[in-house]
């Protein structure tokens, strides 16, 4: 049998092989792991301040190009939007100063900006997705037209609708001209019926004169975290689809994380959206390429610019020409009066 030396023995082993293991491992040891420890902190904090002299390189280059667009942007926007009247469209959670930065280059441009539209969060609550559907039909001149048709674009589509000028887009691109109020539809009060309902708020006087419009992004800071991003993003793309076929020209705004993951620009892209895309708003270089964008798009050739996935590139390459301006009709001359005259047989 095993007595109660044995264990002794045994217990006496065991710590006698840890004080061993003790022993060795604060002398024999200690110095080659203390020396292997010490460089390779040595190595990471060596990388660490290589990896913060790029950063720092980085903002000064970044600066730097901002302070180059800045000089620039009189020659790249000039007459790019001439006559146009623009309309800028805060979605929810958009940058505030983006938008003005935006509004700002839309005049550089040569354009106009008559009104600006913030999309409330209210708008984009699925609670109030059967109230939204149900002001869309009702300020609708047409609302059999709108059936089988979602409820954002609706929305889009009457908003749409009440922002373009009498002369507007059908569905299929083509020009069609309207008599009196789009064909007896009042377009101030079709947006007076959405600001009412508490889903949009309106500056200016956008109704019934609007070329072209912006729309400025949610802020990917402000979505950050939200489980309803995906959702949100959707509808506010479709949205901006629809208002899209009914104004000459569209181009989304927003920053660069936007266009990635949830974010509103990566829902319109992957949707193949006709309208321009620019995922660098917010800085001068971004600010000056959405309004080429938005140019090149009202010729009918949206795309997708910036630095993001699936771009066409950085910016529009070529450039799109500047806009003329109308020439106005020569007053005619007395000869010419008299030779008319002639024609005619008058004296």
């Amino acid at each position: 049998m095993i007595d109660f030396r044995y264990h002794l023995v045994s217990i006496i082993a065991v710590f006698l092989a840890l004080t061993v293991g003790l022993v060795l491992g604060t002398t024999m040891l200690q110095d080659p792991l203390l020396d292997t420890l010490q460089d390779e902190t040595a190595e990471l904090r060596g990388q660490t301040e290589d990896l913060r002299a790029e950063r720092d390189v980085a903002d000064r280059v970044n600066a730097g190009a901002d302070e180059l667009a800045d000089a620039a942007a009189g020659d790249l926007l000039e007459d790019r939007l001439r006559g146009l009247d623009v309309v800028l469209v805060q979605a929810p959670g958009a940058d505030a100063d983006t938008a003005a930065s935006l509004e700002d280059r839309v005049k550089e441009a040569g354009g106009s900006v008559s009104g600006r539209i913030e999309v409330r969060s209210e708008f984009v609550d699925p609670s109030n997705t059967a109230f939204v559907d149900e002001l869309a039909l009702q300020v609708s001149a047409d609302p059999a037209s709108l059936e089988g048709v979602g409820t954002y674009e609706k929305a889009g589509t009457e908003i749409g609708r009440a922002l373009a000028r009498s002369s507007e887009r059908d569905g299929d691109g083509e020009d069609r001209e309207e008599g009196g109020r789009n064909g007896g539809h009042d377009p101030a009060a079709a947006l007076e019926t959405f600001v009412e309902g508490g889903l949009i708020s309106v500056h200016g006087e956008p109704a019934g004169g609007t070329d072209a419009v912006v729309v400025v992004a949610p802020s990917s800071a402000e979505q950050a975290g939200r489980e309803d991003r995906e959702a949100e993003n959707t509808v506010l793309a479709s949205f901006s689809s629809a208002l899209h076929d009914r104004v000459e020209g569209l181009v989304l705004a927003g920053d660069v994380p936007s266009s990635r993951g949830d974010g509103m620009l990566a829902r319109a892209r992957a949707s193949e959206a006709g309208f321009a895309t620019v995922d660098m708003a917010g800085r001068p270089m971004g600010d000056i390429v959405a309004v080429l964008a938005l140019a090149e798009d009202v010729d009918g050739d949206g795309a997708a610019y910036g630095v993001g996935e699936g771009v066409r590139g950085f910016m529009p390459d070529p450039l799109p020409e500047p806009r003329a301006s109308a020439s106005p009709s020569p007053s005619p001359s007395p000869d010419t009066d008299e030779a008319r005259r002639a024609a005619r047989g008058e004296e």
